[in-house]
């Protein structure tokens, strides 16, 4: 086996392109041979004493005749074919002789026998198990394998059911891998965690000739308490988010109004908080009690006192002026 392992590997580069490293078969020896011998000895067994050639009459034509119709018999076992996505490998007494690829190859019948494989990529289904992550919560979970065959004769020679094996240690493979990760970031980091199971099974189906192409973490269902208990935290970080978000809009409101009151006059003020109030006014059936500052109209009662006293004294003089005129009278 080791010897034929080394063949293989000289042999044959799985990473090489596909087309160029096919060791076929071409010669059509082993079926000119038996088509040649099913001839003559049907030839013999026939026409032989026709032709004086001393072979006997009874058993010995017999003979030749039986063996020339079981080498023609035996001629559509000296060839088979493979499909464009196959390939396979010719076994010699059980022993590892060559590589074929698609189409039409030729092999010796009995002594030769030929293990197909498919190339396609496979899709493998990493059925559903229950794994504990690594804070000790229980889980169903599981995956999908694809993989590709690289090296026929490795995945026919190396083991025994390659899509089984792929299977059965990617299954593996995930629970240690969950096992060593909290819930947290399974659930964030889900295609990290796919990737390295890929990178492990890759690694050992590495001598199988399998090449993993991807891993993917299909379904994860949590227990019914879990979900709940997920679904409050989510609730309460919504809360949080929408505070803070609050929480920052109205400080950005009370720094704009305090740069708008530094820029502003109190008359400006003034009206400002009069213009509030008419927007505010339209419906007559609500009574709206409006508190003012005093120091905001502070100036204007000032001024307004200011002018009624004026008006008075005005009127006052006036009055004076109408008596001593009237004395004077």
């Amino acid at each position: 086996m080791g010897e034929a392992t080394d063949n293989i590997s000289e042999k044959r580069n799985p990473r090489e392109t596909r087309m160029s490293t096919y060791e076929y078969s071409g010669s059509p020896v082993p079926f000119v041979s038996f088509l040649f011998l099913a001839v003559i000895f049907l030839f013999l067994g026939i026409y032989g004493n026709q032709f004086g050639i001393p072979i006997g009459i009874g058993f010995e034509s017999t003979l030749m005749t039986v063996l020339g119709g079981l080498f023609l018999i035996l001629i559509p076992a000296t060839l088979a074919i493979n499909k464009q996505w196959q390939e396979a490998i010719i076994l010699r007494f059980g022993k590892y002789k060559r590589l074929v690829g698609p189409g039409i190859f030729f092999k010796w019948p009995v002594i030769e026998k030929f293990l197909r494989q498919d190339l396609r990529i496979q899709t493998l289904d990493v059925s559903k198990q229950e794994v504990m992550t690594k804070d000790n919560i229980s889980l169903m979970a599981d995956a999908v394998v694809f993989m590709k065959v690289i090296n026929t004769a490795k995945s026919l020679i190396n083991i025994m059911d390659v899509k089984l094996s792929v299977v059965q240690y990617a299954q593996t493979t995930m629970r240690d891998v969950i096992g060593n990760v909290e819930l947290d970031e399974l659930l964030e980091k889900r295609d990290e965690i796919a990737d390295r199971i890929k990178e492990i099974v890759d690694r050992i189906s590495d001598d199988w000739g399998v090449d993993i192409i991807s891993v993917n973490l299909q379904n994860i269902e949590l227990p019914d308490d879990m979900k709940r208990v997920i679904a409050r935290q989510a609730e309460a970080e919504r809360e949080r988010r929408a505070v803070i978000i609050k929480s920052e809009g109205e400080l950005r409101a009370a720094h704009n109004l305090e740069a708008a009151v530094q820029q502003m006059s109190s008359q400006a003020l003034y009206l400002r908080t009069l213009s509030s109030l008419e927007d505010i006014s339209f419906d007559q059936s609500n009574t709206i009690v409006f508190a003012i500052p005093l120091d905001i109209v502070n100036g204007e009662i000032m001024g307004l006192a200011g002018l009624a006293g004026a008006t008075r004294a005005a009127k006052e003089t006036k009055q004076l002026r109408r008596l001593s005129g009237s004395e004077e009278k």
